[in-house]
């Protein structure tokens, strides 16, 4: 089969098309032929030498695919050959065909074309997660959004809206601001020209945020914190702004606020299984009724997926990007 490969740490250059074996299903594995895989920064980080696959994971990228299935193992009895699929992986996506443990297989929800639904199973996994999980988001509290144009921001926004909350979100310009909006935001941050910590704290009548879903890291740490509801909840799930960055207890402690770091790629089956269980009981409803929908901005063929992982890079695209064999 023909997979997406990288030939060592560095830029874009470094993909190439290589020929591999096809993947073997083990006793309860799914193998999968793949419609399309979602690009994911962790895919551009794994790139250029910063995010190593886990042990006993292919070590070429794609954390999320959608396809049907070609065959499973023989302890497999949910699926079967045929079945329109997505899967969570933890990596190997970039290829015309993955193997997968069946616990992270999950249907494509109702309506949805089958390679758009690559863009659900990592953002939906993630997003579900950490708000409703670790954030503990409920009806009628604010959370903050950052990055709100992104693959993660975008699914985030509609998810936190589908469950009864204010959504704030950020975006860098106008155009792209109508369109978070678009998607259910009540406000929305141009974080080019103006301050989010004073917006969100303005919006909630000085209260502030309940939940503020990061993904910026070190850089706004400080003024996260500062744009916190008292008992708020700041979960950080990237570090586009650096691995270190300022505390200033007395604010943490003054809001009896928490700060928690989550990722969802090295977390061990069982965990993951029970996050597709539940993404499949709460989220994939919303799918079906139209609350929630995948945002894609561009497909792209394997064959180009440097000018895929070039594009992500820009900071251009609104939603997701996804490459298909």
């Amino acid at each position: 089969m023909r997979a997406v490969t990288i030939s060592g740490p560095g830029p874009s250059g470094k993909l190439s098309i290589s020929s591999l074996n096809h993947p073997i299903a083990g006793q309860s594995d799914v193998v999968i032929t793949v419609a399309a895989a979602g690009v994911n920064r962790a895919d551009l980080l794994q790139r250029a030498g910063y995010y190593s696959p886990p042990a006993g994971a292919p070590d070429w990228p794609g954390l999320e695919i959608s396809g049907t299935v070609k065959r499973v193992g023989p302890g497999v009895s949910r699926w079967r050959a045929g079945d329109r699929v997505v899967a969570l992986l933890e990596g190997g996506g970039y290829a015309e065909e993955v193997a997968i443990r069946e616990t992270q297989v999950l249907p494509v929800p109702d309506g949805v074309d089958l390679v758009d639904a690559a863009g659900l199973p990592e953002a939906a996994c993630t997003v579900w997660n950490n708000l409703v999980d670790v954030g503990r988001l409920r009806a009628g509290e604010w959370v903050l959004v950052h990055g709100g144009s992104g693959g993660i921001g975008t699914f985030a926004i509609q998810v936190a809206k589908a469950l009864g909350a204010h959504v704030a979100t950020t975006a860098g310009g106008p155009e792209r601001a109508a369109r978070c909006a678009e998607l259910g935001a009540d406000l929305v941050i141009d974080h080019r020209e103006q301050d989010f910590v004073n917006e969100v704290q303005r919006a909630t009548d000085g209260r502030g945020a309940d939940v503020v879903l990061d993904m910026l890291g070190g850089g706004a740490l400080g003024d996260n914190v500062r744009a916190l509801a008292r008992g708020g909840r700041l979960v950080v799930i990237g570090m586009q702004r650096g691995r270190r960055g300022e505390l200033d207890l007395g604010e943490l402690l003054a809001r009896r606020g928490t700060v928690t770091g989550t990722l969802l790629r090295s977390r061990p089956p069982d965990e993951k299984a029970r996050i597709a269980a539940d993404v499949e009981q709460h989220v994939w409803p919303m799918v079906a009724d139209g609350r929630v929908r995948p945002v894609v901005h561009a497909r792209i063929p394997f064959t180009e997926a440097q000018s895929a992982h070039e594009l992500l890079e820009s900071g251009e695209p609104f939603g997701k990007v996804l490459l298909t064999p």
